[in-house]
């Protein structure tokens, strides 16, 4: 039985259309969902994708978070659903509370759009187990609310409990490493404790087919390890 992903538009979302194309290039069945209706149709995992978000002008995130598709999003995500944000994808998760910390406005202040290195720290999470620990992988970035922050005690449960998920190698900003935004602790992306929901900055959506864009496939990554995580539940 082919998995369904179910992948969530609010009103000046992006990047919808790039993320169902990547869920199908995967292997999986791409579902539209809208932000207004609370039924996520059956799916298997939901991917809260990137670009923007109405309510926006507020704080990154806020306004999306209550939107109706949210509360179903968050009750099943609590029991086990596979969750991926994707940059305000990501803030939304901050917002609900799915994951902790907040994203802020870029130390350089400027939005910035380029191909991003990142570290895979941990292939322990329904979105990495293609991936191993260690690796680099390219994926495209494109943001100005991108700066990850939280208080040094919560960084340190991330650390400690190996919920890093994605971290900026340290490099020269311009070839593509270094960290573009001031995320403490060149963080990139995170997890929740049980590993099924996940948050990142840079977009997998951009990277899954050879001669598109750069030409790299490391965001497929992302969506083959989210089948193999549903094909083994």
């Amino acid at each position: 039985m082919t998995a369904r992903i179910g992948v969530v538009t609010f009103p000046g979302t992006l990047d919808d259309r790039d993320t169902q194309r990547a869920v199908r290039l995967a292997g999986a069945e791409a579902v539209p969902l809208w932000h207004r209706d609370k039924d996520v149709r059956q799916v298997d995992a939901v991917v809260l994708p990137g670009g923007f978000s109405y309510g926006d002008y507020l704080r990154a995130g806020a306004i999306s978070r209550f939107s109706p598709v949210m509360a179903t999003v968050i009750e099943q995500a609590n029991a086990g659903m596979p969750v991926l944000g994707i940059c305000n994808g990501f803030q939304v998760l901050t917002e609900t509370h799915l994951l902790p910390g907040a994203m802020l406005r870029n130390d350089n202040l400027h939005f910035v759009c380029r191909d991003q290195k990142l570290r895979v720290e941990t292939a322990a999470t329904a979105w990495t187990s293609d991936f191993t620990a260690g690796r680099e992988i390219s994926i495209p970035l494109k943001n100005i609310d991108g700066r990850y922050t939280a208080d040094e005690r919560t960084l340190d449960e991330l650390e400690a409990e190996g919920r890093v998920v994605f971290r900026y190698p340290e490099g020269a900003y311009g070839d593509g490493y270094g960290n573009p935004n001031g995320s403490l602790r060149d963080i990139a992306g995170i997890s929740n404790a049980a590993g099924n929901v996940v948050g990142l900055m840079p977009h997998p959506e951009h990277a899954v087919e050879p001669g598109i864009g750069t030409g790299g496939t490391d965001g497929l990554g992302f969506f083959t390890s989210v089948l193999k995580k549903l094909v083994t539940a």
